[in-house]
């Protein structure tokens, strides 16, 4: 679902162009770009006979929606034209739509791309229609209606799903560990040896002689197998698939507040202190190089190929880790940190109607919709992401569970309350650059001054 990856180095412009380099709910890159774009359709009052568009980029979704689309129209009369495109194609074709006005009345929206959107009056403000409506904000996971709302106290969107990040493992290969599914959930990290974490992926790690990584004789410089993957994807300024788990369960959080970060804490000790350990196991050999995670982006490839032994990766993510016939997977929450509990980011996806959209009463009602148990059952049913809404989040558990999928190593962070809203602020673009590239510094050669240049930057930016 998700947003893949999640937080994206992006360009400036108009509207935001280009993403290179990511979160969140969440979502697939996969897919192919469709032939041209969508039409904002007439201005007849919604009905027979009217049409709107809708965009998305994740084909493991639209099958879902569509059906949600066909449920609407006999519903309500109103046709949904949907349109798929991949996460690059996705954002430049609305960009260009937006600058020739044939944007779609209703795209899926993303929390990087959103306060840009909001100050550049792209997205409707629907708060006096979720208010005239009696929509209930109440229904959706804790948090996630609150993303949605800007700084002048608009709402640009409705949850329509979330994510949280968990720990995929090759079960064949953990089991010969020992170690069991209820000790994997039980797992523990610190910044000084690792804890039982660290243990774990330290005998998951094999060298090209066959020498684990808590073996005499271990070759650091010729591992065959490497107990934890790091993602190139996620190496960037919200660590979603990569450092952030550890620091946010070592007592540390981006910035003052989200949603409208204005003050970061890139230079903390805690998170230097947490990306001191992540950095270690670099180090040791129980985990990739930032060079072979750049080069190589996205370490599904690589897992499946029996490269790696585990993958800390997002829930949307699910269907192409639990779905492999090959290798046999399972799914671990995060480990318990210094805390004394776990951590995740938690993020989701709205969907937002185009202010120079001429059918905006029907887009608000196909919104309104998708922000509903009638769409969000049916895509619970589908047992490809969680749902915003809690009741649909619980149907989508059971499907996953009914095709032999055990979840819950996401939807713990949940139920405990451990997840952390990704920041959501102004010149994003700019804070995420200049901390993507500290922390691929201080990973590389362990120099903390990047982190505070970078962090003295971006506060700059809010002064």
């Amino acid at each position: 679902m998700r947003h893949t990856p999640f937080w994206r180095r992006v360009g400036s412009g108009v509207v935001l162009a280009t993403v290179a380099g990511m979160m969140l709910a969440g979502c697939s890159s996969t897919g192919t770009t469709a032939s041209s774009a969508a039409s904002p359709g007439t201005s007849q009052a919604p009905g027979a006979g009217t049409e709107i568009s809708y965009w998305l980029w994740d084909t493991n979704q639209q099958p879902a929606y569509q059906q949600c689309a066909a449920d609407f129209e006999k519903e309500s009369g109103v046709k949904v034209k949907i349109e798929q495109y991949g996460w690059n194609d996705y954002w430049q074709n609305l960009t260009t739509g937006f600058a020739s006005a044939t944007a779609p009345d209703v795209f899926t929206d993303h929390l990087s791309y959103f306060p840009q959107f909001v100050s550049q009056g792209q997205l409707l403000n629907i708060a006096d229609k979720v208010s005239a409506d009696n929509v209930d904000l109440a229904q959706y996971q804790d948090g996630l209606a609150d993303l949605w709302v800007g700084q002048d106290g608009g709402r640009y969107g409705l949850p329509k799903d979330f994510d949280t990040v968990a720990v995929f493992y090759n079960t064949k290969m953990v089991e010969k560990t020992g170690v069991s599914a209820d000790e994997l959930a039980k797992l523990t990290w610190n910044p000084t040896d690792g804890g039982t974490y660290e243990k774990l992926i330290a005998a998951l790690t094999v060298d090209k002689n066959g020498k684990h990584g808590n073996e005499a004789g271990f070759d650091k410089k010729n591992v065959a197998v490497y107990g934890l993957a790091l993602s190139g994807n996620g190496l960037n300024a919200s660590g979603q698939q990569t450092w952030a788990p550890y620091a946010l369960s070592n007592n540390w959080y981006f910035g003052d507040k989200t949603p409208w970060t204005t003050q970061w804490k890139f230079d903390d000790p805690a998170l230097i202190q947490a990306l001191g350990w992540y950095r270690s196991l670099q180090q040791k050999g129980f985990m990739p190089s930032v060079d072979i995670a750049l080069s190589e982006q996205d370490p599904l490839k690589g897992y499946l190929a029996g490269k790696y032994a585990m993958v800390t990766d997002g829930s949307w993510m699910n269907s192409s880790y639990l779905g492999q016939d090959g290798v046999a997977t399972k799914v671990a929450p995060s480990p318990i940190g210094p805390s004394g509990k776990r951590a995740s980011v938690f993020n989701g996806l709205s969907d937002g109607i185009w202010s120079g959209s001429k059918n905006q009463d029907a887009a608000w009602k196909w919104v309104k919709y998708l922000g509903s148990s009638a769409c969000q059952d049916v895509v619970a049913k589908s047992a490809v992401v969680f749902p915003a809404i809690k009741t649909s989040t619980e149907k989508a558990t059971q499907a996953f569970t009914d095709k032999g999928w055990d979840v819950s190593g996401f939807t713990v962070q949940v139920t405990e309350g451990t997840t952390a809203l990704l920041p959501i602020a102004d010149h994003w673009s700019e804070v995420n650059d200049k901390v993507t590239a500290a922390i691929e510094t201080y990973l590389k050669n362990g120099d903390a001054s990047a982190l505070k240049k970078a962090n003295e930057e971006v506060n700059a930016l809010f002064k």
